[in-house]
């Protein structure tokens, strides 16, 4: 514990961190495939058109998530960053029933996608800044197990709001969750946070100010000499490329099914992965350290092949719902994995959070061109080479993984031979 003077006050911040990674679960997804549903059945869109909205809300993500890193990196008011970002997609929410012509959409979504970008990189260093390095694994994977069930709550009720009041309801949903989300985040005392441990400077068990690497900031070149950290980057931006157009996809071919149903079927498809994410999770909290990071990351990777040749074998309602299971896990083994690896690969240097940041980018990078490439190709080829597509971009990835990265944990399984951890010199951009 690298705040141990109070236990009292760790305790208190660990349950508010539980409440605030519930409550932003909606808030830092946005409203994604529910929005492609809204565009589809309420304002008569075509996939191309909500595929290049959708991506130009995405640039508006990718922009802002490096300098979203630094500042998290930077600043001492996390919890009012995180609380202002909050109030921003909130108000972006409330906006879109009112105006839903093509660049309303396109400015409110981008504004929302911008301040979105803080939330992953803010929550991952306020804990890594109260419960260190040794403990980090473990509470990231109850952050995401917190972040799933708050997830599959939202999309149940959103299902069952939606099919009883329409589409719209689901904004109205999103601005209470950021409502309560800022209610969470107010809650984590200040005092339990280190913020020099939770930009990744001073290694756990090692006090502040020794006078060792890791004390003073490495320079961002970091970011471009660390080739582990690229080739996640690369790793980071297939996985995203295949993924992010999967669900929409799935949503606007159960929509034109059945218009009614649409936005509740979609929910059903949220609620059965996020079940399945809570205790992917859980799993890798408790054996990600045991088993070897790089191993989980290669699991969630070999997930989106077998998911996108699935979803071409049936139309049905149930196949599809089905199938989405596969997504609760793959994506719930990668929502848990990924800060524990930005962190292996940036122990000691400073620059976590921007790293983060940087490697988000490599991901919404993938996750704008997905979604693009997936309407372009259902336009011109339909639904089932869309999916067979995304899942070719997946196994490209899978590749990368097997041969190129490194396993990075300290004490990973027995056979694998841990990446071995280096401070670069502080030099370059020194502290701010």
């Amino acid at each position: 514990m690298p705040v141990g003077d109070d236990p009292k006050r760790t305790t208190r911040a660990g349950h508010a961190l539980d409440a605030a990674n519930f409550f932003l679960a909606d808030v830092r997804q946005g409203l994604g495939p529910y929005l492609a549903i809204y565009l589809l059945t309420e304002q008569k869109w075509d996939e191309a058109h909500i595929g290049v909205v959708m991506s130009v809300a995405t640039i508006a993500g990718i922009i802002a998530q490096t300098p979203a890193g630094a500042l998290v990196d930077a600043t001492r008011a996390k919890r009012l960053v995180m609380a202002g970002s909050a109030l921003i997609v909130m108000a972006a929410s409330l906006s879109l029933p009112w105006f839903p012509s093509f660049w309303s959409v396109a400015i409110s979504q981008s504004i929302a996608n911008a301040a979105e970008v803080v939330f992953p990189p803010a929550l991952a260093a306020v804990s890594l800044g109260i419960f260190g390095n040794r403990a980090f694994t473990g509470r990231i994977g109850r952050n995401e197990t917190f972040n799933h069930a708050g997830n599959a709550v939202a999309a149940a009720i959103a299902g069952g709001a939606a099919f009883l009041f329409g589409p719209k309801v689901v904004f109205f949903l999103l601005a209470f969750m950021a409502a309560a989300s800022l209610v969470s985040v107010l809650a984590i005392p200040e005092r339990a946070i280190d913020h020099d441990l939770a930009r990744g400077l001073n290694d756990a068990g090692e006090p502040a100010g020794t006078g060792q690497a890791g004390d003073r900031p490495s320079g961002l070149s970091v970011l471009l000499t660390c080739r582990p950290l690229l080739i996640f980057a690369v790793c980071v931006t297939l996985f995203h490329l295949s993924n992010a157009a999967m669900l929409p996809l799935v949503g606007q071919k159960l929509a034109l099914q059945d218009k009614n149903l649409g936005t509740s079927l979609m929910s059903a498809c949220i609620v059965a992965a996020q079940i399945v994410m809570v205790p992917m999770a859980m799993l890798v909290g408790a054996k990600a350290d045991t088993w070897g990071h790089k191993r989980f990351f290669l699991a969630a990777l070999l997930i989106l092949p077998l998911r996108g040749a699935l979803y071409t074998l049936s139309d049905n309602k149930a196949w599809l719902v089905g199938v989405q299971l596969l997504d609760g896990i793959g994506a719930g083994i990668f929502g848990a994995i990924f800060p524990v690896i930005v962190a292996d690969l940036m122990r000691n240097t400073g620059r976590f959070n921007v790293a983060q940041g940087a490697v988000i980018t490599a991901q919404s990078i993938g996750a704008a061109l997905s979604t693009t490439l997936a309407g372009l190709v259902v336009v011109k080829a339909g639904y089932s080479a869309a999916f067979l597509s995304l899942g070719a971009v997946a196994a490209a990835g899978v590749a990368v993984c097997w041969f190129a990265l490194p396993e990075t944990g300290e004490r990973s399984s027995p056979g694998a031979t841990p990446l071995k951890q280096t401070a670069p010199p502080a030099s370059g951009i020194a502290a701010e």
